[in-house]
C-alpha cells in the first residue's frame, strides 16, 4: 500500500507550472494593473481593499500554493492535496464575484475600468476566465494521480521485494551483570607476569670450597714410615700448573724413613 502512494514527481510537474503561473497573473494583476488601466476600480496600483483581497488576492495565493505542492511533492495524496487547493481557488476566481453583490458596497470589487470591450477582457482574464483555466488543470492533476499506471505498479513491486530481501540486522544479546563486559577500546590490556629468568647451568657461579681442618699427629708420637704428616699451607708456597707441589716439613721427605 505504502508503493502505491509514490508518485514520480513528472506526474504533475506541467499542471503544476500552469498552475503557478495562474496564480501569479492572478495576484500581481490586480494590484500592478491599474498601471496599465486594466484592473477593476479603485484604479490605483498597490492598493488593498477589501474586494481586492477576498476575490483576487486569496484565490490567486491558493494556485501558487497548490501548484507548487504538485511540484515538489512525489506523494500521491500530498500532490492530491495540493491539487484540490488549487482547484478551490480557481472556483472561488468563478463564483466570488457573483456572491459578492451579497456583501457590503465597501467589501465588494468596483466596476472594470475602460469601455465596453476592456471590461469583457478584464472580467474574462481577471476572475472568471482565470478560474476557468485554473480548475481545469487542477482536475487533471487529479485525474493523473487517481490512476494506478503500470510503472507505479512496477515500482511498487520493486520496492516490495528490495523490503523483503533487505537483511535484517540483529538485536544485541543483553549482558548478564554477574559476567564482565567486553573489554573497550579506551582501557589497557592486561600485562601477564612472567616468571624471573632463570640462570643457566653453565652460567652458574662456581661455589668456593670450604677449607678442612688438617689433622696433626698427637704430642710423642710420629707419622709412620712411609708417610709424612701434611702441614699447614704457607704464603710462600707455590704450585706448577698440572702437578701438585710435595709438601716438605721436619718429618722428611716421601721414601724416607724417620
Amino acid at each position: 500500500m505504502t508503493g502505491m502512494l509514490r508518485v514520480p514527481r513528472s506526474r504533475g510537474a506541467l499542471s503544476g507550472v500552469i498552475l503557478v503561473l495562474l496564480g501569479l497573473w492572478g495576484g500581481l494583476a490586480a494590484l500592478v494593473g491599474p498601471y496599465f488601466h486594466f484592473a477593476f476600480a479603485p484604479d490605483k496600483a498597490w492598493s488593498f481593499t477589501a474586494g481586492r483581497v477576498w476575490l483576487e488576492i486569496l484565490p490567486a495565493c491558493a494556485l501558487l500554493v497548490g501548484g507548487l505542492i504538485l511540484l515538489v511533492s512525489a506523494n500521491r495524496a500530498t500532490a492530491a492535496a495540493g491539487a484540490w487547493i488549487a482547484a478551490l481557488g480557481g472556483a472561488w476566481f468563478i463564483v466570488g464575484g457573483p456572491l459578492s453583490t451579497l456583501w457590503s458596497a465597501s467589501d465588494r470589487l468596483g466596476v472594470p475600468v475602460g469601455g465596453t470591450t476592456r471590461q469583457v477582457v478584464e472580467q474574462v482574464a481577471l476572475l472568471s476566465g482565470l478560474g476557468a483555466v485554473a480548475l481545469f488543470f487542477a482536475a487533471v492533476a487529479l485525474g493523473r494521480l487517481a490512476v494506478v499506471g503500470v510503472k507505479d505498479a512496477r515500482l511498487a513491486e520493486r520496492e516490495a521485494a528490495y523490503t523483503e530481501e533487505a537483511p535484517t540486522v540483529e538485536e544485541p544479546r543483553p549482558v548478564r551483570e554477574d559476567r564482565p563486559g567486553p573489554i573497550q577500546a579506551t582501557q589497557p590490556l592486561p600485562r601477564r607476569t612472567g616468571r624471573p629468568p632463570v640462570t643457566p647451568p653453565e652460567h652458574a657461579e662456581p661455589r668456593q670450597a670450604t677449607p678442612q681442618p688438617i689433622a696433626t699427629p698427637p704430642a710423642g708420637r710420629t707419622a709412620p714410615a712411609g708417610r709424612t704428616a701434611p702441614r699447614a699451607p704457607e704464603p710462600n708456597d707455590r704450585r706448577v700448573a698440572g702437578d701438585q707441589a710435595e709438601d716438605t716439613g721436619p718429618f722428611g721427605r716421601p721414601g724416607e724413613n724417620a
